[in-house]
């Protein structure tokens, strides 16, 4: 059937390395995305006249890194005690907000090309970590619904059984 080579984890630096389904996954492809635009945006505001910027996509690139280790090693589901979608989305609100008023000031205030590429590769960052959030967004509402209907017919039936209408 299947080569038991192919089943075992590989040894070395191959161990580190993301699976492919985690890297064809939505949320892979979205954190390698958030990745490499702030690293491009990290390097284009080190060579403009906008390096007072460049702290911001920096932390973003270190936090993307983090995250797409985390997801990609399954610590999110060995590490219960944090929630892990709910700082995810901070992490993309935040970053997509950022990003977006960096960018703003980059474009209209520094006229050297190397701040205008990095502005509008922020814009470009900005839509990724807003898909990013819109999507983590919705998966909470819909498992916080879910929370929400299980929950009901219990409150529902206790609350029948405490009245007194007879």
């Amino acid at each position: 059937m299947g080569d038991p080579e192919e089943a075992a984890p590989q040894p070395g630096l191959g161990s580190l390395l993301p699976s492919k389904e985690f890297l064809a996954s939505r949320k892979g492809q979205l954190l390698l995305g958030e990745l490499v635009l702030s690293l491009i945006t990290f390097i284009c505001y080190v060579a403009s006249s906008a390096v007072a910027f460049m702290t911001v996509p920096l932390l973003e690139f270190l936090l993307a890194v983090f995250y797409f280790y985390a997801y990609s090693s399954k610590l999110n589901e060995k590490f219960k005690g944090i929630h892990w979608p709910v700082s995810d989305f901070i992490r993309c609100v935040t970053a997509a907000i950022i990003y977006f008023s960096i960018s703003i000031a980059a474009v209209a205030k520094y006229y050297d090309g190397a701040s205008k590429a990095a502005g509008v590769i922020g814009f470009i960052a900005t839509i990724v970590y807003a898909v990013d959030f819109y999507i983590i967004f919705n998966d909470l509402t819909t498992f916080i619904k879910q929370g929400d209907a299980a929950d009901a017919p219990e409150a529902q039936k206790s609350e029948d059984e405490d009245s007194d209408s007879d």
